[in-house]
């Protein structure tokens, strides 16, 4: 396999030639092609060659040019970091991708903006620069292959061609007939990204170690004092999603342990939300402190306020959606906070 070789743009408008002529099908047929690769040497156990094939993506010209688009295409393209710079005319994006190397590379500090919670609370959001944004997006096309190759089979949020109504359709699959699980094990883990290890990230995730340190140890700016990062991985940040749900992979390993004749056992993940069904309180119980010996080695916890055990006729909230059984029939419909929320918000608007 052969990659483009492409030097520097000496000039503005040579980037700008370079970015509106680019043929974006060779370069996402390449990528994917390398990123099959990577998938097939992730599941026959050849990590040394991961690693080659992930160096070889990570240097290509395509990826470099792909990474740059994807990052100034999306919602947060607008969105400024630390250096208030942002990549809206095609000769800077081609610039960013000629110039976008590991060599020399030093992310900047994160922006720390909040924004507001289901409870009134503030949720603390950490925006990258332009530069870190395409250098994560790089690294995020290396580390799919593998996420996805290892991921739990009942995890369905931040991953490609899954959505939170995959994750519904399986609460129907695990409760719905009458012969299934009666009882829910509602998991809330407490503060899930702020909270993760960094010494677990370092040692587990299979990407370049020196890149994804500097990207943990870089650092927040808030009201213009610069504080460190000593654990997490920031919400705002391109990678962040499939680094948390590596970090969660293997929960249901976990719970499967518990499975045996009629006692129902079943996982299903949406990011870091998650529940579990079981025959009794007792098994779900039981596997609770399994979960949470796993969260442990992680930095993790659950949270004790959030974390309950239900039954199916008293019904439970996931994803938005309240779920529960009425007279033996299986419901679902969206949540009275939801629903507050819609009717809130249409009075304002009106």
């Amino acid at each position: 396999m052969v990659t483009l070789s492409v030097s520097a743009p000496s000039h503005p408008f040579q980037a700008h030639l370079q970015w509106v002529t680019f043929d974006w099908e060779i370069a996402k047929r390449w990528v994917y092609r390398l990123q099959r690769r990577i998938a097939k040497a992730t599941v026959e156990k050849r990590f040394n060659k991961v690693k080659v094939l992930q160096r070889l993506l990570t240097r290509s010209f395509y990826a470099r040019m792909l990474a740059v688009r994807q990052v100034t295409s999306n919602k947060g393209k607008h969105t400024p970091g630390v250096d208030k710079e942002v990549w809206s005319e095609a000769y800077q994006k081609g610039l960013a991708a000629s110039n976008l190397s590991k060599i020399g590379y030093k992310p900047q500090p994160l922006r720390r903006i909040y924004i507001p919670k289901k409870n009134r609370k503030l949720r603390p959001l950490s925006i990258p620069t332009m530069r870190d944004r395409a250098m994560q997006a790089l690294y995020l096309m290396a580390l799919n292959p593998v996420a996805e190759t290892t991921a739990d089979r009942d995890s369905f949020g931040f991953r490609q061609y899954r959505s939170a109504h995959d994750a519904l359709q399986k609460c129907y699959c695990n409760l719905a007939s009458k012969g299934k699980a009666q009882w829910i094990l509602e998991a809330d883990i407490k503060s899930c990204f702020d909270e993760i290890s960094h010494e677990w990230i370092l040692n587990n995730i299979p990407i370049d170690k020196s890149i994804l340190r500097k990207w943990l140890k870089s650092g927040y700016v808030e009201n213009g004092t610069l504080f460190d990062t000593t654990a997490g991985t920031p919400q705002g940040g391109i990678i962040s999603p499939v680094i948390c749900n590596m970090v969660l992979d293997g929960l249901q390993q976990t719970v499967n342990k518990h499975q045996g004749v009629k006692k129902y056992v079943n996982f299903i993940r949406y990011a870091d939300d998650f529940i579990v069904t079981g025959n009794s309180p007792e098994t779900l119980k039981e596997i609770q402190h399994d979960i949470e010996k796993f969260l442990a080695e992680r930095g993790l916890s659950l949270s004790k306020d959030k974390t309950k055990i239900t039954h199916i006729n008293d019904g439970f909230d996931f994803l938005g959606f309240n779920i529960r059984k009425y007279n033996g029939k299986y419901l679902s419909k969206p949540s009275k906070d939801n629903v507050k929320k819609v009717l809130f918000r249409d009075k304002v608007d009106h």
